[in-house]
């Protein structure tokens, strides 16, 4: 969707899984113009079926995989026969993997410790969203998105803030707007911390395992 709305996708690397005495599934090259992947051995693997998840299945010929010499890095099956998969949208994934390496996505990648991480920081440190007293994925959710709005709101006034061209003119309406908003962020959390309250209750961690111990508020 990114892709073809013509977003530039920035997503981190991720590291190979399986078993690291097996082969990764990139040494198994794939071939577009025939369709099938080539294994170590430069074998075929040939298109096989789509099962319901997407994904296509490439299947090797288990009457040459029983005499190759690598069939114990390749695979464990009991018929000899490697499979591998391949999502109906991996191409829109290999573009992804190929600007990952640009020196464009490389600057954007790393703005994120100034834009994206220090929001998660505010959200645990300032709002209490390293814990939660609350029960449930709705009410959970419902305590997230009202915290997201406060900060929301909370950035809009800092950018109207500072985006005055005369200073702190009270007749401005952009300092108007940000006392407004000021009022009306301090407003959700006071309301937040007023009708949540919860003598005793099981506090969930958002990041290790479960905790119990007394709380007089959610934050």
């Amino acid at each position: 969707m990114l892709i073809d709305q013509e977003i530039r996708p920035v997503m981190p690397y991720t590291r190979p899984r399986g078993k690291k005495e097996f082969f990764r599934k990139h040494e198994y090259v794939y071939d577009e113009y025939y369709d099938c992947y080539i294994c170590p051995n430069n074998q075929i693997l040939k298109y096989s079926t789509t099962n319901r998840d997407g994904y296509r299945e490439y299947k090797s010929d288990p009457k040459i995989c029983i005499n190759c010499p690598d069939i114990n890095k390749c695979t464990n099956s009991k018929n000899h026969t490697k499979v591998v998969t391949r999502h109906i949208w991996e191409n829109y994934m290999e573009e992804v993997e190929h600007l990952r390496h640009t020196s464009i996505n490389k600057e954007i990648y790393d703005m994120r410790k100034e834009t994206i991480e220090r929001v998660f920081a505010d959200m645990k440190e300032k709002h209490g969203m390293r814990w939660t007293t609350l029960r449930g994925l709705k009410k959970v959710k419902a305590q997230a998105m009202l915290i997201a709005a406060c900060m929301n709101l909370k950035k809009i006034a800092n950018w109207m803030w500072r985006s005055r061209k005369n200073g702190p003119n009270p007749s401005n309406p952009c300092v108007n707007m940000h006392g407004l908003l000021s009022n009306l962020y301090s407003f959700i959390i006071c309301s937040l911390r007023n009708t949540v309250s919860i003598k005793k209750e099981t506090v969930f961690c958002l990041q290790t395992e479960i905790k119990t111990k007394t709380v007089q508020d959610s934050f």
